[in-house]
């Protein structure tokens, strides 16, 4: 079946199964391979994306319940790196191994939408996505980092 996604700003035809999962259509059918695939199940958080702003674990979601939404990957979340919670992730060292990286990113982005100025115990309830590494404490740092760059006019020009 063909019908449009809107990802990353940008429409895309595609032509697949409507229960397709919609990492399966990011990787594999439009080579967005930012989005990564870990568990398969919803419980990691490696394929989290935002969808109309929300995360959203992509490896369940079939891309069928997508059409007419706002998707975004990594890959769009900004041209340059330069989105507080990616400047936030550098600054901060977090990645280890790197693999759930970009899920933690986009489910971080998600988070900080909700809460501007989490506390700790915000950010320990609120983000489940998993960590093989453990960078958790570096991980909270971020994000309260990212709330740091996004309240500081024009520090990211």
């Amino acid at each position: 079946m063909a019908f449009k996604l809107n990802i990353n700003g940008q429409s895309h035809s595609v032509d697949i199964e409507p229960e397709t999962p919609l990492l399966w259509v990011l990787r594999d059918t439009l080579g967005l391979t930012g989005t990564k695939y870990g568990c398969g199940i919803s419980a990691c958080g490696a394929c989290t994306v935002l969808v109309n702003g929300r995360a959203v674990r992509s490896c369940v979601t079939p891309a069928s319940t997508v059409i007419g939404k706002q998707i975004t990957t990594i890959e769009g979340l900004s041209e340059d790196s330069s989105h507080p919670v990616q400047v936030a992730w550098t600054q901060e060292d977090v990645p280890q191994c790197g693999y759930c990286q970009s899920g933690q990113i986009m489910a971080a982005t998600a988070f900080l939408d909700r809460y501007p100025n989490p506390s700790d115990a915000d950010i320990d309830r609120e983000m489940t996505n998993l960590c093989r590494c453990g960078t958790y404490v570096r991980i909270r740092r971020a994000i309260h980092r990212a709330v740091e760059i996004a309240a500081a006019p024009l520090s990211r020009a």
